[in-house]
C-alpha cells in the first residue's frame, strides 16, 4: 500500500492504521475487502479472531502484565463508511483508495467524504491490538459492517462470545463528551405510483446543488438545507404559473445524510419556459434569504435541454410528488425536555429514486421516545395515503436509555478530570450507535461512547481533528490503565 501522507503525525501508530484504513474501499455493503484485512492483521500477529456470517469481526488480546485476571474490556467501532463526493469528482468508491491531505490541524480526503467515522476508532483498536507496551485488561475489540444503513452488523452479530460487560464505543465525534445515549431510528420507504403519457413542449432539467449537506442526526439541528425539500418548493412554485409534468426526480446518496441534490426533469408548454426560469432565479433569492448565508454554495438552475415530446408522468401523477414533498415532514420535530440541547425527534428525507411505475422516497426518522418515533412513522404513513402511496419499515433500532449507575461512565468521568481537571459533558446523542443494539442482546453490557473532534461527516468537508486525535488516544489508554 502506497502511504506517506500521515506518517509524520502523532499518534504514528494509529495514523499508520488509519492510511491503511483509507487505502481500501469500505462504503456500506462493500465490506469484504475490509473485514478480510482485519482478519489479515490479527493472523499476523497471532491473535484469535472471529469472521462471522456477515462479516464482523472479532479480535482477542490477553492483558498485559498485572491485568492478566482483569475483566475483558470490550472496544468497538463500526467498519464501513458513508460514501459522498463533489458531484464533478471521478472518485470511485468501489475501488479508488481516498486521497487524503492535511490541512489547518485537519485530515481531509480530497473531494469526498473521509471515513474518520469510524476508521478512527478502528485504528485506535488496532494501535491496541497490535501494542507492546500499552498497560490494559484483556482487550475485546469488534468490528461491525454496515452500521450506517440498516446497522446489519449489530443486528446480526453473536455477542455470546465475550466474556466483558464494559463496551467502549468510539463513534462519537466531540472530545470531552462522553455519550450515554443514542436516539433509536427507523427507515421508511414511500412508493408513490406514477403513470406516464406522451407529453410535448420545452423540456427543462432542474437543479438543487451545493447544500452542505451533513449527518442527518448530529448536524439536523442547525437546519441545513435538504435538497428533496426545496426541490418540492419549487415544483409548486413552478406549478402556480405553468402546466407542468414531471418526468423524473432523484437525488442523495443515503438516508442518514442531508440530501445535498435534486435533480428534476419536467415538461412545460412552450409559451411558459421563460417563466420556468425566472421562477428558479425567484426561489433562490428567496432560499438564500431564509439561510442568511449557511447554505453558501446552494445553486438552484433552470436549463433547456430540449423541445419535443417526453414520456413523463401524468398530471395527477406529477401533483402527487409535489404535494408528498411538500407535506411530508423534515427536520428537527421537538427537543428534549431533560437534556438542555437534544433534539429529541427527527425527519430526514434522504434519498429519491424514480422508477417506471413509481417514485420511492427514502425517510430516516430518530427518536429518543418510542412512543414520538412511532408517531413519527404515524405521520409518514398517513402522507402517503393522502397521495396514495404505500409505506415500508426497511428497517428499525431502538434507543439507547441512560444508565444512571453505570461504573464505567464514573471511571471514565474520573480519569477525565484527573487529566484535564475539568469534567467531561456527559451527554446523549441525536444519531443511532449500536449500543442500543448491543443492549438488546447483551442487557448487562455497560456502554460509553466517545471520540475525536470530527466535523461535516456524511459529508464531501467531513474533517478529523489531529491534535484532538491525540488527546483522545492518550485518554483512551488513561481508562484503560484505570480498570484494572
Amino acid at each position: 500500500m502506497k502511504m506517506a501522507v500521515l506518517e509524520n503525525l502523532e499518534p504514528k501508530k494509529v495514523f499508520r492504521f488509519f492510511e491503511e484504513i483509507c487505502q481500501i474501499p469500505h462504503g456500506t455493503f462493500d465490506i469484504d475487502r475490509i473485514s478480510d484485512y482485519y482478519v489479515e492483521f490479527a493472523k499476523e500477529r497471532g491473535l484469535k479472531y472471529i469472521q462471522d456470517e456477515v462479516k464482523n469481526v472479532l479480535i482477542f488480546k490477553p492483558g498485559t502484565e498485572g491485568y492478566e485476571n482483569s475483566e475483558p474490556v470490550i472496544i468497538q467501532g463500526h467498519m464501513d463508511m458513508v460514501c459522498e463526493k463533489t458531484p464533478d469528482s471521478d472518485h470511485d468508491f468501489k475501488k479508488d483508495p481516498l486521497k487524503l491531505y492535511v490541512e489547518d490541524g485537519y485530515i481531509k480526503a480530497k473531494d469526498t467524504t473521509l471515513g474518520a467515522d469510524d476508521g478512527i476508532a478502528l485504528a485506535m483498536a488496532m494501535a491496541l491490538l497490535d501494542s507492546d507496551d500499552i498497560p490494559h485488561p484483556p482487550i475485546e475489540a469488534v468490528f461491525t459492517v454496515d452500521e450506517e444503513t440498516g446497522m446489519g452488523g449489530a443486528n446480526g452479530i453473536d455477542l455470546s462470545v465475550l466474556k466483558g460487560h464494559k463496551l467502549i464505543n468510539i463513534d462519537s465525534a466531540s472530545e470531552g463528551v462522553l455519550t450515554t445515549g443514542c436516539a433509536g431510528g427507523i427507515r421508511l420507504t414511500t412508493e408513490i405510483p406514477v403513470a406516464r403519457e406522451e407529453v410535448s413542449g420545452t423540456l427543462f432539467q432542474l437543479e438543487i446543488s451545493g447544500l452542505r449537506g451533513g449527518h442527518s442526526g448530529e448536524e439536523i439541528h442547525e437546519q441545513r438545507g435538504n435538497a428533496h425539500k426545496l426541490m418540492g418548493r419549487l415544483l409548486r412554485r413552478i406549478a402556480e404559473e405553468a402546466a407542468v409534468r414531471l418526468a423524473d426526480i432523484q437525488g442523495g446518496a443515503k438516508e442518514n445524510v442531508i440530501s445535498m441534490e435534486n435533480i428534476s426533469k419536467i415538461v412545460v408548454d412552450a409559451a411558459d419556459a421563460k417563466k420556468v426560469t425566472e421562477i428558479a432565479a425567484e426561489m433562490k433569492a428567496v432560499f438564500d434569504n431564509e439561510f442568511m448565508g449557511d447554505e453558501p454554495g446552494l445553486s438552484v438552475s433552470a436549463k433547456v435541454t430540449g423541445e419535443g415530446s417526453c414520456h413523463a408522468f401524468d398530471q395527477a401523477s406529477t401533483d402527487r410528488i409535489i404535494s408528498y414533498l411538500v407535506i411530508s415532514p423534515y427536520g428537527v420535530q421537538g427537543v428534549s425536555r431533560k437534556l438542555e440541547g437534544l433534539v429529541e425527534s427527527s425527519l430526514n428525507i434522504g434519498v429519491m429514486e424514480t422508477r417506471e411505475d413509481a417514485v420511492e422516497v427514502v425517510h430516516l426518522m430518530r427518536s429518543s421516545v418510542e412512543s414520538l418515533k412511532q408517531n413519527m412513522r404515524i405521520q409518514l404513513e398517513e402522507c402517503a395515503k393522502l397521495v396514495g402511496a404505500k409505506t415500508t419499515v426497511n428497517s428499525e433500532y431502538p434507543a439507547w436509555q441512560y444508565n444512571p449507575d453505570s461504573e464505567l461512565r464514573k471511571v471514565m468521568e474520573s480519569v477525565y478530570k484527573d487529566m484535564y481537571e475539568k469534567d467531561p459533558v456527559v451527554f446523549a446523542v441525536h444519531a443511532g450507535l449500536e449500543c442500543g443494539l448491543f443492549l438488546g442482546k447483551k442487557p448487562d453490557l455497560d456502554c460509553v461512547s466517545m471520540g475525536p473532534n470530527m466535523y461535516d461527516i456524511h459529508s464531501f468537508d467531513e474533517r478529523l481533528d489531529i491534535a484532538s486525535t491525540e488527546s483522545v488516544w492518550n485518554y483512551l489508554k488513561a481508562v484503560l490503565a484505570a480498570l484494572k
